[in-house]
């Protein structure tokens, strides 16, 4: 487990941008669970999180559609809320960063660690809108 000085900073990033963290399995199937559409951000210490994660993410949020719920999850740091989430994002392996879109309790989108590396934040920003602009 991460230390806490070391997450705190990066849980922030997301919670100053409007982002709810979930901390118990129960509060992520409540979140999962809402009507309308729910995005769940995987978080992560590592490098791709915080150059086009977490400023990808943040954002999207600039679009005309968006998710009607955010919140967020944090590997390594909130064990019992992360793997819940990832029951929810199965049939995909468990992956930090990570991206779900949720559309009345389903899963309509993910977006794996391996489709976050190697992209800036605005081809994340980018990508995300279009999902939005398509569910939400």
């Amino acid at each position: 487990m991460y230390p806490e000085p070391l997450v705190t900073p990066m849980k922030q990033e997301l919670v100053s941008a409007g982002f709810e963290e979930c901390l118990t399995s129960e509060s992520v199937d409540k979140a999962v669970a809402q009507q309308g559409t729910v995005l769940v951000v995987v978080n992560s210490v590592c490098g791709c999180a915080a150059g086009a994660a977490r400023p990808g993410v943040k954002a999207s949020l600039q679009n005309a559609k968006k998710p009607g719920h955010l919140h967020t999850v944090f590997a390594g740091f909130d064990i019992e809320s992360t793997m819940q989430a990832r029951k929810h994002f199965a049939p995909y392996p468990p992956s930090s960063p990570a991206i779900a879109l949720f559309k009345d309790g389903q899963l309509v989108h993910f977006v794996e660690r391996h489709n976050i590396e190697g992209r800036t934040a605005q081809m994340i920003a980018d990508h995300l809108k279009m999902v939005y602009d398509e569910f939400c």
